[in-house]
């Protein structure tokens, strides 16, 4: 548990070929140099059991426009659990630091471990909560038919992702905006580097999402064939997706995704306020398939807004 000590070392690790060069060091004075730098390192990893740094039991990485945080962060809320969030902007994690978001640290004594992936953070936090809280982990339970469903919303998710990106990419305000320029959770280096590095993770999302016409139909075909699947399971009044009244993770799952793109009052816990895409704010074309959906899929749309206004 040393992340800022450690980055502080390794900042003045890679200072410290340049100071050998400018000052044209000798070799026995960059050895010299290694062997000390052994030797911060080891102080450090030294410094972490004898005077760790004070951070949360639970920190969950995110970014605010995100239904994969959203999914996980409601879930989290849900559990009644302490947590603190700390917020990036929009895909510097992703693309400089190989930190895709959610992402959950915790505190046990002097260990920090990480999880990635919102599934498994979903997991790791059942177990942890089922021996001392049973009833409000419950919902969390992945059921074979649970976990099963969660996949195919997963793949719901990731297609949003292209949707979305197709449709905002080509405005450069509006993206900055759905990526944390405007909010003040985000850091205000990041907001400044979001700006300047715009061109490159706009080509960045396009390569690695393939946001293109082909991908961007097959992504809409997806969504609409899962929407049209739970809009039919939900003329029959249920109140959870996979039947029954009692609601488990995987509703929680479908609203988080289903909320980025109807934007329910209520979207992010407050959280998320600051990046939100407003409909009418929305390019020409985005608004279009928005509306479109909220005239075809009625029991889907009513039933988000619904749990959103609830829960």
């Amino acid at each position: 548990m040393t992340d800022h000590r450690s980055l502080v070392f390794a900042v003045v690790l890679f200072a410290a070929p340049i100071i050998v060069a400018w000052y044209g060091l000798s070799v026995a004075a960059a050895a010299g140099i290694v062997i000390l730098l052994l030797l911060c390192r080891w102080l450090i990893t030294l410094s972490g059991m004898i005077a760790p740094e004070r951070t949360p039991d639970l920190e969950l990485n995110t970014i605010s426009a995100s239904h994969f945080v959203e999914k996980v962060r409601w879930s989290l809320d849900r559990l009644g659990v302490d947590y603190e969030e700390r917020s990036s902007g929009g895909t510097l994690g992703a693309y400089f630091r190989g930190r895709t978001v959610p992402q959950l640290k915790i505190r046990t004594g002097i260990v920090r471990s990480v999880i990635g992936n919102s599934a498994d953070i979903l997991r790791y936090m059942y177990g942890r909560c089922l021996p001392d809280r049973p009833e409000r982990a419950a919902f969390l339970e992945p059921t074979a038919e649970r976990v099963a469903f969660e996949q195919r919303l997963d793949g719901y998710g990731v297609s949003l992702q292209v949707w979305v990106y197709y449709h905002i990419l080509e405005d450069r305000e509006l993206t900055l905006h759905a990526w944390g320029r405007d909010d003040p959770a985000t850091p205000a280096w990041q907001r400044v580097v979001l700006r300047a590095l715009f061109p490159f993770l706009a080509f960045m999302i396009r390569f690695s999402f393939k946001v293109n016409d082909t991908h961007f139909a097959r992504s809409v075909a997806r969504i609409e064939a899962l929407m049209s699947d739970i809009d039919a399971d939900l003329a029959d009044g249920r109140k959870s997706l996979l039947g029954g009244d009692e609601i488990n993770y995987t509703d929680l799952t479908f609203a988080a995704f289903t909320g980025l793109w109807l934007m329910p009052e209520g979207y992010g816990g407050g959280k998320a306020d600051k990046v939100r895409i407003e409909r009418d704010r929305a390019p020409e074309a985005m608004r279009a398939d928005i509306e479109r959906w909220v005239d075809a899929f009625p029991n889907a749309v009513s039933w988000v807004e619904t749990l959103y206004k609830d829960r």
